[in-house]
């Protein structure tokens, strides 16, 4: 298990996944905002490609969020778009509703920076995120986050065209305490 101060992020467990569907993913509007596409319901059994991956190019590392004190599943963490060729990789989270506004968010990120930087050896990490998600952007900056432009009406989100931040961060520039 990787470890920051309040978080750990480990393996998906198979107990992890009814739990995430149930509050992330069958949530049309949090899932609507979270995904690059329209939110669609799966079969309950079915192989829900949110948290199954099956990826052998190691393309996507899934993780789950657990809260260091108890063990509780509180997210998901990814990192995903890796390029090994340039060195990048984009970093994603969902922290469950009970989860949300007890900087989790900032230690998930600086976890991932850490796995991809120390872990992967990655020279550069990237975020997108509707420019609305304060919480996120927040997260970013805290850990040295960059931002690089606005990709305007970018994301069609429930009837309604959005804009995206885009967010980078290089190693060189990486300060592993940091996190706000």
């Amino acid at each position: 298990m990787l470890r920051g101060s309040k978080v750990g992020l480990r393996a998906r467990h198979e107990d992890d996944i009814p739990i995430l569907r149930a509050e992330l993913y069958d949530d049309v509007v949090n899932s609507s905002r979270a995904e690059g596409g329209p939110w669609r319901p799966i079969t309950p059994g079915a192989k829900d490609p949110r948290l199954f991956v099956d990826d052998p190019k190691e393309g996507i590392v899934p993780f789950s969020v657990v809260e260091l004190d108890d063990g509780t599943l509180i997210g998901t963490a990814t990192l995903w778009g890796i390029d090994t060729h340039s060195r990048s990789a984009h970093i994603g989270l969902g922290l469950l509703p009970s989860a949300r506004g007890k900087g989790y968010g900032t230690d998930v990120v600086a976890v991932l920076c850490h796995y991809g930087f120390v872990v992967r050896s990655l020279h550069r990490l990237q975020i997108e995120t509707l420019a609305d998600n304060v919480a996120m952007l927040t997260s970013a900056e805290r850990n040295g986050f960059v931002r690089e432009g606005v990709l305007r009406s970018s994301a069609w989100v429930m009837g309604e065209f959005l804009d995206q931040v885009l967010l980078g961060l290089l190693v060189e520039e990486w300060k592993p305490d940091a996190k706000g």
